[in-house]
């Protein structure tokens, strides 16, 4: 049976990856609706080559637009749109949007079973507790996308979850592993953007510099796999090629190893629970690499990941707070408002001053959101 798929983030790294994986698998996989920003060029080579039913652009002027031009295709647009398409027939949900705007058809696509496979790390982050709840209340498979994840999601998988003991969740350290914290005063926004193994879009690179990214990684382990913060290690791992690992009672440790290519993980989460073959992919050799490396994890050095554990530790709408201030945060970093070390400061002032509110529901989450990203804006004045 071809799995029909819907798109979220498609013209950003994960998705473009993404239709690489439905283009070398067109027997398998079919490409029915997928969701842009503002990248027309993009949106119309996806059109072009995958034909889609349904396409949802972030601007209504460009759906009108591109409606004229092809007028097979149903076009919506917005934040309305988003949900339009998320709902639309499909058999699996790529989340890969950025941000929080994720959160809304991720919770109405789950309500009609569908299975979802997750990129977004903020839509975990923030309402991880909705996700979760609503997955088990309408059946809906959800598969971790990212490396991290999809790598404890297979060494967890055919064991007894209740014997599992520890997740150790691998860093590379970003962009600026080997500076300190008085070297990092003066980088620049194109020094964090060159990350050493992956290829990524530039709001995930910052975060891997800042060391949030593992923060919000830690934050989604807990709630994919109810594992407490307590369990949860992060260690230094240069060479990206551990992706993540599982530690048992008996102290048996499962580990699952890669080369540092998302499309493996992403099409493991289509492809579940079959492997489909990938003959062009490089192939882990390592002999070839003679040596992997591992630290033990510096949460003076790191500040943003260990802000990450006291929010997940917080609880409630804290991680929602961590969320909405790091991604306002990376925004002034990448517009050359702020310096690099003012982001982890800002996270830090906007959860200083933020009272936790218990289990919140989806409303509350967004005002909390909305109200996080004003009080960093505040900041600057």
């Amino acid at each position: 049976m071809v799995k029909k798929i819907i798109l979220l983030g498609a013209t950003g790294s994960i998705g473009v990856q993404t239709a690489d994986i439905i283009r070398e698998h067109p027997h398998e996989f079919t490409l029915v609706g997928f969701a842009a920003g503002k990248n027309m060029d993009i949106t119309r080579k996806l059109i072009a080559e995958f034909k889609p039913e349904i396409v949802c652009i972030q601007q209504p002027e460009d759906a009108k637009t591109l409606a004229a031009e092809y007028p097979s295709v149903s076009f919506v647009s917005g934040a309305k749109g988003l949900i339009e398409i998320a709902v639309y027939d499909a058999d699996v949900l790529v989340n890969a949007v950025l941000g929080s705007v994720g959160l809304e058809p991720t919770l109405e696509a789950i309500k009609l079973g569908r299975t979802i496979a997750i990129a977004n790390k903020e839509t975990l982050v923030t309402a991880g507790h909705l996700v979760m709840d609503s997955a088990r209340d309408y059946g809906a498979d959800i598969l971790p996308v990212d490396s991290e994840h999809s790598a404890l999601f297979q060494a967890l998988n055919g064991e007894k979850k209740e014997q599992a003991s520890r997740l150790i969740l691998t860093a590379s350290g970003g962009s600026f592993r080997d500076l300190t914290r008085e070297q990092l005063k003066n980088v620049s926004v194109q020094d964090a953007l060159n990350h050493p193994n992956w290829s990524m879009g530039s709001k995930i690179t910052i975060d891997s510099a800042t060391m949030v990214n593992k923060g919000l990684e830690v934050i989604e382990a807990h709630v994919l796999f109810d594992f407490a913060y307590a369990d949860i290690d992060v260690v230094l791992h240069r060479e990206s090629i551990i992706h993540s690992m599982v530690e048992f009672q008996d102290t048996s440790v499962m580990a699952q190893l890669g080369t540092p290519d998302m499309r493996v993980p992403i099409q493991y989460a289509l492809s579940y629970p079959d492997r489909f073959p990938r003959p062009e992919a490089k192939r882990l050799n390592l002999a070839e690499i003679g040596q992997l490396n591992f630290k033990e994890m510096d949460y003076k050095r790191f500040r943003a990941l260990q802000l990450a554990f006291d929010a997940g530790n917080a609880g409630g709408t804290m991680t929602t707070v961590l969320n909405a201030a790091n991604e306002q945060a990376v925004a002034l970093f990448l517009n050359e408002e702020i310096t690099f070390l003012q982001i982890e400061e800002m996270i830090e002032r906007a959860m200083d001053q933020h009272e936790v509110l218990a289990n919140p529901d989806l409303e509350t989450i967004l005002h909390v959101d909305a109200e996080t990203r004003k009080f960093v804006k505040k900041m600057l004045k």
